[in-house]
């Protein structure tokens, strides 16, 4: 398993990340969320070896992960980081974008698995086409199916889904994600997007102010947030009475203590989210249908 031991890390003197401690286990699949600057992307690089560790250790079964001060080569053979930047080259085509890290001396097998992989990412229709001349979001399906060319046993992800567009991203997820779990390859996700945990990752952790402050499976964590940060994460949320609800369990009714004057309506697609404000707080509620602004609501908590 990956081993993330009482780990710390800090640009000059601004510290990143402290005292972390988390296991990975082979073919786990594990979120990472957190605000922009909480220091996600710089935990994927660390795992990576980009770099060096001060405090702390990371290992992956018996191998220490060490940085540029101990390695030439930035990286490890087992490892392949998926960042934003993509990092293809543009001037050849997708199927040699991929197939470039495959041996030249079994080409029956380098076509063959090239082609899977091009399947996988949806890109059949542009395999001859150069990288130079895609969309972004097409770019980073090239550099996801590039980073399993040579089946890493980890694999980190680093907003892996952002650039590409929704006509194509759930069918994407289900693909890459099933690819993985078939083949138990360990893969560790760092994003903002909901859609990239919920269904796919078997455990997630939240770093806040430098630490994690919360690790459970992403059932657990949506069902007791604990945390607003946690719960916005999910979706909208409201506090009553101290407590956090989600926009589904409060319920309009025709009678209830808990009267609110309606602020805006929004539609959702399966149904309307109204804002409303009761104690001079907003409040979300799922609905059946608009609701005019300024209309007083009552409602209930549902569970």
């Amino acid at each position: 398993m990956l081993q993330v031991k009482n780990l710390s890390f800090k640009y000059s003197e601004t510290a990143v990340l402290s005292g972390l401690n988390f296991n990975v286990s082979i073919g786990e699949n594990l979120a990472i969320i957190g605000e922009s600057g909480s220091g996600k992307s710089t935990l994927l690089q660390l795992i990576y070896g980009e770099y060096d560790v001060e405090d702390g250790e990371i290992i992956w079964k018996d191998t220490k992960i060490l940085g540029p001060k101990f390695n030439l080569v930035v990286g490890y053979d087992f490892i392949k980081h998926v960042t934003q930047e993509f990092d293809l080259m543009p001037y050849i085509t997708v199927e040699e974008n991929i197939g470039k890290y495959l041996s030249r001396f079994y080409p029956e097998e380098k076509k063959k698995r090239t082609e899977e992989l091009i399947k996988v990412v949806q890109l059949e229709a542009f395999a001859t086409v150069k990288v130079k001349n895609l969309s972004g979001g097409q770019k980073q399906r090239v550099a996801l199916a590039r980073a399993l060319a040579k089946e890493p046993e980890i694999l980190l992800l680093d907003e892996p889904f952002s650039h590409i567009d929704n006509f194509k991203k759930q069918s994407l997820r289900r693909n890459i994600f099933r690819y993985l779990k078939e083949r138990k390859i360990t893969c560790i996700v760092a994003t903002h997007d909901k859609n990239d945990v919920l269904g796919f990752a078997d455990n997630m952790i939240v770093i806040h102010d430098k630490k994690i402050i919360a690790k459970d499976t992403p059932q657990a964590l949506f069902k007791n947030p604990k945390l607003p940060l946690i719960a916005s994460f999910f979706g909208e949320y409201s506090i009553i009475n101290s407590q956090l609800y989600y926009a589904h369990q409060l319920q309009i009714v025709n009678q209830s203590d808990l009267k609110a004057i309606v602020k805006q309506s929004y539609f959702n697609g399966n149904n309307w989210m109204a804002e409303a404000i009761y104690n001079g707080n907003s409040v979300f509620i799922e609905h059946n249908s608009y609701i005019a602004t300024g209309i007083e609501i009552s409602f209930k908590i549902v569970f």
